[in-house]
């Protein structure tokens, strides 16, 4: 087991190292990195500056205008590390400077407001020379505050920061401690980390997909996303004000998705929310959570089937995201913050026939079923529900036989009534699996 340094010995570690040196540039509410290493002591061996452009007319003159209109965003906080590297390189060029090792570390976070209505969450990152002299190596995150209180998410803020400069310098070797090292000294439940991007000479060995399945191996986050070309990306970007349908999957499930059924229920998605080609997201999921929950400690050989099952699948053409959602709400629950126009959910009958089913639930069941449909059908979600074949009599099962517990039976009539549950139509018997 790894020691753990406080995290004023880690900026003090960092201070005293005489090759680290560098700027710290936060804008909006992460103005706390750069205090850790002042109060540490012995900071003039590291900061060459630190800047603030907490109004957006200075941020904009500096760091340029963004486009989207979106500053607490990936583009942001790569415009940051640009222009503040750029600047040490072309300042920093006497002899004074010959064995430094430059780095920038950088955030823009918006933090709990006021009135409590808003997401806190934020972009933070490090542009560093692994060694002297070496092209820069980038090491960006994106994060969730969790705490009730702006204080307690500052605070949060300063201690991320810190791990990240020690991480980058420190346990780069080592993509497993690194990852595990960022909540440092960091209390339970206080941040979500969903997303690491990894780019330079120092990540040179560095599968990247693997990197980011470790965060929700670890518990930092709940699901990953890749793009068609398996590379990662930030859920709330890719879905904000799309129309997204997902195909459930398990992993290692023995047979093949149905992508002929599924590719029905797509249609009929776009049919009935009137959703047009250039608006709508399509996720094929693996589910991540059977192997977690059999085996905690997932070990790399794992990461790396699970990296090659969502390679495998990005070659469809679709994203894919892997998770550890059980259950459909959950998935309903995570989609809802990156505040999607609808959301479509493909799944099979047979899933559905577990959830009305009372004998595979103990005491609460009516009130575990209302807190699941409430959860789920309350945040713009349709279930569009492939059938399957019955092994015992060969008999195609759909909403309209699926057998369903007397007190859940009027529940299940209204969803089915008033189409949050919907058949897929118009499919081919020869496709429908023997469940």
């Amino acid at each position: 087991m790894r020691d753990i340094l406080e995290t004023k010995r880690k900026a003090l570690k960092i201070n005293l190292e005489p090759s680290i040196y560098g700027t710290f540039a936060e804008i909006g509410a992460g103005q706390e990195v750069a205090r850790n290493f002042f109060t540490a002591g012995a900071a003039s061996g590291t900061i060459a500056k630190t800047i603030s452009a907490y109004d957006m007319a200075f941020s904009d003159e500096i760091y340029g205008k963004e486009e989207s209109g979106r500053y607490v965003s990936q583009s942001r906080i790569e415009k940051m590390l640009d222009h503040e590297f750029q600047l040490l390189e072309e300042r920093l060029i006497t002899d004074k400077y010959t064995e430094k090792r430059f780095f920038v570390l950088a955030n823009t976070v918006t933090t709990l407001n006021y009135s409590k209505t808003n997401d806190p969450h934020g972009w933070m990152g490090i542009r560093f020379q692994d060694e002297v002299g070496a092209p820069p190596s980038d090491m960006v995150i994106h994060l969730r505050l969790l705490d009730s209180d702006t204080t307690l998410q500052q605070n949060v803020l300063g201690i991320i920061g810190v791990n990240l400069v020690f991480a980058a310098y420190f346990l780069n070797a080592d993509i497993q401690t690194m990852i595990e090292s960022l909540v440092d000294n960091l209390s339970v439940a206080s941040v979500e980390i969903d997303l690491v991007d990894l780019k330079g000479p120092a990540f040179s060995h560095v599968n990247e997909r693997l990197a980011n399945l470790y965060l929700i191996a670890k518990g930092f986050s709940s699901a990953a996303v890749f793009d068609p070309k398996a590379e990662v990306c930030q859920a709330k970007d890719l879905l904000y004000k799309k129309d997204v349908m997902i195909l459930r999957t398990k992993f290692k499930q023995k047979s093949t998705p149905n992508f002929d059924l599924f590719n029905k229920a797509v249609e009929q998605f776009k049919k009935s929310q009137l959703v047009n080609d250039e608006r709508i997201i399509v996720l094929i999921e693996v589910l991540m959570s059977n192997p977690l929950d059999d085996d905690p400690d997932i070990n790399n050989s794992d990461l790396m089937e699970f990296a090659a099952r969502a390679e495998e699948l990005a070659t469809t053409g679709n994203y894919v995201i892997v998770s550890n959602f059980t259950r459909n709400h959950k998935l309903a629950g995570y989609l809802s913050r990156c505040k999607p126009h609808s959301v479509g959910i493909s799944t099979n009958i047979a899933n559905l026939r577990r959830v009305f089913d009372a004998s595979r639930y103990s005491e609460g069941y009516t009130d575990e079923l209302l807190a699941y449909v409430s959860d789920l059908f309350s945040k713009k979600v349709k279930l569009y529900a492939y059938p399957y074949r019955s092994k015992n009599d060969d008999e195609i099962v759909t909403t309209a036989n699926m057998p369903v517990s007397e007190e859940a039976r009027p529940l299940f009539d209204f969803l089915v009534k008033n189409r949050y549950i919907e058949d897929i139509e118009n499919y081919d018997t020869k496709f429908v699996k023997t469940v």
